[in-house]
């Protein structure tokens, strides 16, 4: 598998390659896991000092384990599609003998000695650690410019905002630093940065991957997802990462991957056009690109229908409520004892939990009940539900006002609230060359369907071919 089998037009784009194309290049003896990995830390080194992406860089060992990858692969040992492929690790996820700092001075020092489910999983399917990448502090406090680490930043346009709280992922993914990658998501936190940078991000059904080994943020809402530049990528890292052993999954439903089909007859998508036209207006592209999105969908076959869910301020309420009443159960000793080593951001984020009651609690665990059943009163009549996730193209990221102002701009939490799986991805560009973005929701342990209607709109609008101008 020399390197010189692979020609220079593919050599000179191997960082854009996507997991699926590097799986049937290794196959086909047109490039190794070892000249992607070369390739992809000689992309590093002279883009991550504008970027900001990885916290930790563990060149060595991604090097060690390309070298086994690609004898393994001679060899004809195929673990499968994620075989030798390099992946990214958000910094609250444990990768064993790399540091989980939470991009905090609190946790300086936190070196676990065992994998996160999820990572260990992947690593079994084959796949390599380049690292440990950016994230806002504890999944929480972001951007900020009060901590050891700097924030990420866009590759579209480096003094916009990364979205987050994956921040890492999703720079790095858009840049073409790595084919795939872990984010987490509580409110938004994988499909934010997917929509600010122009990826894919899947936030599954709750349960569906294990949150073993990641630091929590709050218990009850916290999910591990995957993200890539293409959805066939989101397919094979959910695969590798869903859990087997999860609570409720029937076996006949438990297909991650899809049978990916030519069109979408027979499937009926509900838009949710209210959480973008009345309860929280959206800008004017981002309305454009969602009503491009339903005659895309309408034109692959599928039978578009308005429907109506509580209102967004509803579901932002149960949602903050339920974030800062557990995220102080797990904050709540730091935060009596080193407020000063938390962000200032952070620290303002966590500490309204401190001021909330049981009664707060439970009340809104009650209406969260109300809400997952109007959810699912809506399912029963659509396969599929589409809007918003980012009601704004990214914003200055060193414009405060603007962040605050835009951050709770979104549709993102009715999903987390209901633990529904949710995709954000790319649907076109800004006039100032920003990612504008939807989100496609389905049924409980329905990835497949979501999955399978992300891929008839990639294959449709081709928006994933945008890439930034970096070099």
């Amino acid at each position: 598998m020399a390197s010189h089998d692979y020609s220079r037009e593919m050599s000179e784009e191997l960082h854009w390659l996507g997991i699926a194309e590097l799986h049937a290049a290794f196959g086909a003896r047109r490039t190794s896991p070892v000249e992607v990995v070369e390739a992809l830390l000689r992309r590093i080194e002279r883009l991550d000092e504008k970027l900001h992406v990885f916290v930790t860089l563990d060149a060595e060992n991604a090097r060690k384990a390309a070298r086994a990858a690609e004898q393994d692969i001679e060899a004809g040992r195929h673990k499968g599609p994620l075989h030798g492929i390099p992946i990214a690790i958000k910094d609250v996820i444990d990768a064993a003998g790399l540091p989980t700092t939470c991009q905090s001075k609190i946790f300086e020092g936190n070196i676990p000695s065992d994998d996160a489910t999820s990572v260990a999983q992947l690593r079994r399917a084959g796949a390599i650690v380049l690292g440990k990448v950016a994230t806002y502090e504890f999944a929480l406090g972001g951007p900020s410019f009060d901590l050891p680490y700097p924030p990420a930043r866009n590759p579209w346009h480096v003094d916009h905002s990364t979205g987050g709280s994956s921040s890492g992922s999703g720079v790095g993914l858009a840049a073409g630093l790595f084919p795939g990658a872990l984010g987490t998501d509580t409110a938004g936190s994988v499909r934010n940065p997917a929509s600010a940078c122009g990826i894919v991000g899947l936030k599954p059904t709750y349960g569906r991957v294990s949150r073993q080994g990641v630091f929590p943020l709050a218990f009850t809402m916290d999910h591990v997802g995957p993200m890539a530049r293409r959805v066939a990528d989101i397919e094979h890292l959910l695969a590798a990462m869903a859990d087997r052993d999860a609570p409720y999954i029937d076996a006949a439903t438990d297909a991650a991957v899809p049978h990916r089909p030519a069109d979408l007859r027979g499937k009926r998508i509900g838009f949710v056009r209210h959480f973008h036209e009345r309860d929280m207006p959206a800008d004017n592209e981002v309305a454009a690109a969602l009503e491009l999105a339903a005659r895309v969908f309408e034109e692959a076959g599928a039978e578009i229908v308005n429907v109506s869910l509580p209102p967004l301020d509803a579901f932002a309420a149960v949602n903050r409520i339920i974030l800062q009443a557990e995220a102080w159960a797990v904050h709540a000793s730091w935060l009596r004892t080193r407020p000063q080593d938390y962000a200032k951001l952070t620290r303002q984020r966590l500490l309204g939990g401190a001021f909330l009651s049981a009664e707060d609690y439970v009340q809104a665990q009650r209406r969260r009940r109300r809400m997952i059943a109007a959810m699912e009163d809506v399912f029963r009549d659509v396969d599929l539900l589409l809007c918003a996730s980012a009601m704004d193209p990214p914003c200055r990221i060193d414009d405060a006002e603007a962040v605050a102002r835009t951050y709770p701009r979104q549709a993102r939490t009715p999903f987390s609230v209901t633990g529904h799986p949710a995709l954000a991805m790319m649907s076109g560009l800004s006039s100032a060359s920003l990612p504008l973005s939807l989100q496609l929701a389905g049924r409980y342990w329905d990835e497949a369907s979501v999955l399978s209607a992300a891929a008839v709109f990639e294959r449709e609008t081709q928006f994933y071919r945008h890439r930034p101008t970096l070099e």
